[in-house]
């Protein structure tokens, strides 16, 4: 497949998903772009997987979905419908490091403590 990006930029959304029926040992195949967030093609997508997992678990009828990312790099993600929640595992490489600082606000007195998160 071969998407107009710059078509794909007038959708509702971030992401667009081109997605079928796996053959062998795959339940699902699919590829993920991101235009508007000037992403061509995402490699392996996770978040993109927490909507696939929801469409081929009801397609299939089954919680645990084994998908295949056809990107030119490819990739497994092992995926579970666990009521709301998508869980998601497979292999990755880091990417890079940083540390977070989330401000926590006390309901009456709006005093700000900032927790540092490393990553």
């Amino acid at each position: 497949a071969k998407p107009d990006l710059e078509k794909a930029k007038a959708l509702d959304g971030l992401l667009l998903h081109i997605t079928a029926k796996g053959k062998d040992k795959y339940d699902c195949v699919s590829r993920t772009f991101a235009p508007k967030l000037a992403v061509d093609e995402d490699p392996v997508c996770g978040s993109g997987h927490c909507h696939l997992v929801l469409l081929w678990s009801e397609k299939l009828g089954k919680k645990e979905i084994l998908a295949y990312q056809t990107s030119s790099r490819g990739g497994v993600l092992y995926c579970e419908l666990d009521g709301k929640r998508v869980k998601l595992a497979g292999k990755a490489a880091l990417y890079s490091r940083g540390e977070l600082c989330i401000e926590v606000y006390r309901a009456s007195m709006q005093t700000g403590v900032c927790r540092l998160y490393t990553i």
